[in-house]
């Protein structure tokens, strides 16, 4: 059992939980998951760790409320405790003799790009950080991004917030500039992920790609994160999550990706029709 020990609400659909999980938070890395249940019964799920305190021995999860899983999750309070939470699983970021980076997060995937900023912040890199959001109200972790960039930009689709547009618009006006990077670190839709690689690809600037959207039982069992990459299958999970972006199938991941929606939604208005009726 892994006890809650802060819950913070990030936006209506966001939550942020550090978890009491020193053997964890001993060994994790940027790019690294973990995979919990909230109690005996139910589904596994992996979640990307969003941060770690090796010295307080807590692990950082931020997570969307999108399924059945994450409603039960939510429902948790400091506290409470998590049945299991196992990790760290997934190959670490590569941030090794890098000088200068641009990191371009969207949405929910900022929680994910955000350690490896602060890791290549912490290294001595130069860190251009990216955020997008579609709206003012879903806007997460600004101030932890400008602490560990050297340059921040954010964007709203509706321009409600920062600059009006898409992530890829000041990533091309800076590369154009002169900026020289030795990668560009993207995380977040597979579709924003799809155009910042075919933004970078023809200045020829080596892009990785965190595929972690696709991923659901975290050990390649069940097939569903499998992917194409040159032309090879891979699984997200365990040779993953970062990979090449330029060798990266987007659509064939898309087009799967889509299928578990349906099963999603129901599964989630299941469980919220549940603790309704609880509360009645």
């Amino acid at each position: 059992m892994y006890k809650i020990v802060k819950k913070k609400s990030l936006n209506p659909t966001v939550t942020l939980m550090e978890i009491d999980a020193p053997l964890i938070a001993k060994k994790a890395e940027p790019g690294q998951f973990i995979i919990l249940r909230v109690d005996e019964n139910g589904e596994r799920i992996p979640l990307t760790v969003a941060g770690y305190d090796r010295e307080a021995g807590t692990v950082r999860i931020i997570f969307q409320i999108v399924g059945a899983t994450t409603e039960k999750l939510n429902h948790l309070n400091e506290g409470d405790y998590i049945h299991d939470f196992v990790g760290p699983l997934g190959v670490p970021t590569h941030t090794d003799g890098l000088k200068k980076v641009c990191v371009v997060g969207g949405g929910v995937g900022c929680a994910i790009a955000l350690p490896v900023a602060e890791k290549l912040h912490e290294i001595g890199c130069e860190v251009h950080s990216i955020v997008g959001f579609r709206n003012k109200d879903l806007v997460i972790l600004e101030d932890e991004f400008k602490a560990c960039s050297d340059k921040f930009i954010l964007m709203t689709d509706d321009g409600s917030y920062g600059q009006k547009g898409v992530v890829t618009a000041p990533l091309e006006e800076m590369i154009k500039a002169g900026e020289d990077y030795d990668l560009v670190i993207t995380i977040g839709p597979l579709i924003m992920m799809k155009f910042v690689v075919k933004t970078t690809k023809p200045y020829n600037i080596p892009t990785t790609v965190s595929m972690n959207p696709i991923m659901i039982d975290g050990t390649g069992m069940c097939g569903g994160c499998r992917l194409t990459v040159d032309g090879q299958t891979k699984f997200a999970c365990v040779d993953g999550p970062d990979f090449d972006g330029f060798k990266v199938d987007f659509d064939e991941a898309m087009k799967r990706g889509a299928m578990y929606k349906p099963f999603e939604r129901h599964a989630y208005e299941e469980t919220c029709n549940l603790f309704k009726k609880e509360v009645e």
